[in-house]
């Protein structure tokens, strides 16, 4: 799954996680995200000190490692991938999906953690560039919208698993409430509200306004944005 933040990304990781045939990987890219970028994330050093910082390293032993289970579901962010040095040859060996948000909804939400985001750390453009990628490469992108899926977490479930050509779960639609194994180290400045859940929330719509000094930046979110919604079944 490649997404940006402050999506529905860990509640999708949450949902997969409850599938019987399918373990879980969180962000293995961010710590080479982080050193790359050289940007200051809450538990920055805890987090890199947590994973390979070398993304080469990581796609080798965990994105293409073995997996106990016949299927893997790595939640990764398209800022983690794009633009980072990376060789997305790996790519041809996986098979992807985007989870989108519209841009005021994850900026809004964005600058909670992080006052001043640029378009990058949205992760927006950097999906619309790893969508164009997988175009060039023949594929026909697989793309899903968080606010689709908290308005009907069933059919929208169920038809992604179908076009991934896996096996439909009624288990995926709720989990236990609290931390889980697999949440990265940062879990415990991004996750709280999550913990709290058990399954998917209704979708509601959000009354927080973009400041001022970030429209610039939702403008030029919203052409990545319209290119991937062309994607949604």
């Amino acid at each position: 799954m490649i997404s940006g933040p402050r999506n529905i990304s860990t509640a999708m990781m949450y949902s997969f996680r409850s599938r019987s045939d399918t373990s879980v990987f969180d962000e293995p890219l961010y710590a080479h995200y982080l050193r790359v970028s050289g940007i200051d994330h809450p538990g920055r050093a805890e987090s890199m000190a947590s994973m390979p910082l070398d993304g080469e390293e990581a796609i080798r032993t965990i994105i293409l490692g073995p997996s106990p289970t016949p299927l893997l579901f790595l939640k990764n962010m398209g800022h983690h991938i794009a633009g980072v040095g990376l060789d997305l040859s790996f790519l041809d060996r996986v098979t992807s999906f985007f989870l989108i948000r519209e841009p005021a909804e994850v900026i809004t939400s964005l600058i909670k953690n992080l006052p001043d985001p640029t378009p990058e750390m949205t992760g927006l453009p950097q999906q619309a560039e790893l969508l164009d990628h997988l175009v060039a490469r023949g594929q026909r992108p697989i793309v899903v919208s968080s606010r689709q899926i908290l308005q009907d977490p069933e059919d929208q479930l169920s038809g992604l698993c179908e076009r991934l050509g896996i096996e439909w779960d009624p288990a995926m639609l709720s989990w236990e409430a609290g931390a889980k194994p697999e949440d990265g180290t940062w879990a415990k400045y991004w996750y709280h509200r999550l913990h709290e859940s058990t399954g998917f929330e209704p979708y509601h719509p959000k009354d927080d306004v973009v400041p001022d000094h970030l429209v610039d930046v939702q403008a030029a979110c919203e052409p990545a944005y319209a290119k991937l919604s062309a994607y949604l079944a």
